[in-house]
């Protein structure tokens, strides 16, 4: 059996990720073992995790968390005076001094709280945040779909439940929907217009989503995960007010918010234009906006660290959101980590200047890359991008020819998944395909994390030009 099928995904959107993940382990193990490949070792830009990548992990966050795992550092003068300082604070408000116990609050720390509260107020203008609004858990996404859907399930009849969501969506969200029983109902973006929200589409997908129940909320990510897509204020204005009259709560994904680098494109968040809107939404829509140390410059994806800021939500759902958290307390380290992002060293401090260093070349690699990849893929035939505006992803369409899109279909397995894994097995490069995130269109698109060294940018694209005009000249 061919490794095609032993990795045949048979629900479009929920297993395709895991089975070329596991696909790329299986071929890194035999290149481990002795087995000669085309090439030395696979590359996974598969997922928007810039260390797996090969980019470098910011020097402050690893200082600070070092010493608050291992006390002994604070004595250490290999570290700078300002890391060891803020271990000492962060180990100051654990319980016990220690990383090893659990929150003192169910909630999470409440000085992190507290400074991720401050640190949103800078962000949004001087728009107030408050710390009993900020809720910790693991990971952006979990903190919403593993909490908000099941208030969306406690409000509802037995009938299915469905959240309408932007399509293409993250890659990780079909599955964690599936998990707890909720259907994406989607809404199309506008690849034509760089990806763009468009009204019709969403009344469109609200009433699908009606034939079947009453939605209560609706999904969105800005910037665009995978898509790159930013939102300007008109554009939020109109999700706003939509959601307002349709009277859906608002989850809002802004993980990679710092990292906007479209020309004449700035980050606005869903909160700022809220609260900047007539009070007839600003005191009435009901936002949950969340971000996490996944973000590209932190690119912390395995501490699994996330928050979500809840607005104008429902006294009850509130205190029912938070009830969940009573059993456990959120993970302690990933909350260190966010406290860390959202306090960074400031001008005078010993880290500021490496650290600001540091930032500006993710930020500077990002752009580059993003720039040098999609004019590269505009380049091969039977591929076309969209530029992207922001976060780490490139998101082209694949022109497939009719024969592979037959074999596919032959195989039991979706075009661009066929596309990915023979890349995978001849190249050694694992991209993404579009059918995990969500995506049904009669084109086919893959996945590409552009946050990578340059080196490792150029080696990915040259395989994958190999690897798409092998293909095409097979098919003619």
């Amino acid at each position: 059996m061919s490794s095609l099928q032993e990795v045949n995904p048979t629900v479009r959107g929920i297993r395709a990720p895991t089975n070329l993940q596991s696909l790329a382990a299986r071929i890194t193990e035999e290149i481990t073992q002795g087995v000669t490949k085309p090439f030395q070792q696979v590359i996974d830009v598969s997922s928007g995790d810039p260390h797996r990548a090969g980019m470098a992990p910011m020097s402050f966050v690893r200082q600070v968390l070092a010493a608050c795992l291992y006390p002994e550092l604070l004595t250490e003068k290999c570290l700078p005076l300002d890391a060891r300082q803020k271990a000492q604070k962060l180990l100051g408000a654990c319980s016990g001094g220690s990383v090893g116990s659990y929150s003192s609050a169910s909630c999470g720390i409440p000085c992190v709280q507290k400074s991720v509260a401050e640190f949103i107020t800078r962000r949004d203008g001087g728009v107030s945040s408050h710390p009993e609004d900020i809720i910790f858990s693991s990971g952006s996404q979990k903190t919403v779909m593993h909490r908000h859907v099941y208030f969306v399930h406690s409000n509802q009849t037995k009938r299915s439940q469905n959240v309408p969501a932007e399509e293409p969506c993250p890659h990780t969200l079909p599955p964690l929907l599936d998990e707890v029983g909720v259907t994406l109902v989607p809404y199309q973006l506008m690849e034509d217009r760089g990806w763009a929200v468009d009204l019709d589409e969403l009344h469109g997908a609200l009433k699908t989503a009606r034939g079947r129940c009453e939605p209560r909320a609706i999904y969105i990510s800005n910037p665009g995960n995978p898509t790159g897509h930013v939102q300007d204020r008109k554009s939020i204005e109109e999700v706003i007010r939509f959601a307002a009259t349709e009277g859906l709560v608002l989850l809002a994904e802004e993980v990679y918010q710092d990292s906007v680098y479209g020309q004449d494109k700035e980050f606005i968040s869903y909160k700022r234009v809220l609260f900047e809107m007539d009070q007839e939404f600003s005191e009435t829509v009901a936002l949950v906006s969340f971000h996490s140390v996944s973000s590209a410059c932190m690119g912390e994806a395995g501490l699994r660290g996330g928050y979500m800021e809840v607005i104008n939500m429902d006294p009850a759902v509130q205190k029912y959101l938070r009830s969940m958290q009573d059993s456990s307390s959120p993970p302690v380290l990933p909350q260190l980590a966010l406290e860390i992002m959202v306090n960074p060293p400031t001008p005078g401090q010993p880290s500021y200047k490496t650290y600001t260093q540091e930032i500006l070349h993710s930020q500077t690699t990002l752009s580059q890359n993003a720039q040098r990849a999609c004019e590269f893929l505009n380049d091969l035939p039977g591929m076309n991008c969209q530029p992207g505006m922001g976060g780490v992803f490139l998101y082209p369409c694949l022109h497939l020819p009719p024969q592979m899109i037959e074999e596919a279909k032959m195989l039991g397995v979706e075009a661009d998944v066929l596309y990915c894994q023979r890349l995978l097995e001849e190249e050694g490069v694992c991209l993404g395909a579009g059918c995990e995130n969500g995506h049904e269109d009669p084109n086919y698109h893959i996945r590409l994390c552009v946050l990578a060294p340059p080196a490792t940018l150029e080696e990915i694209l040259a395989r994958l030009c190999s690897f798409h005009l092998r293909l095409l000249d097979t098919f003619p």
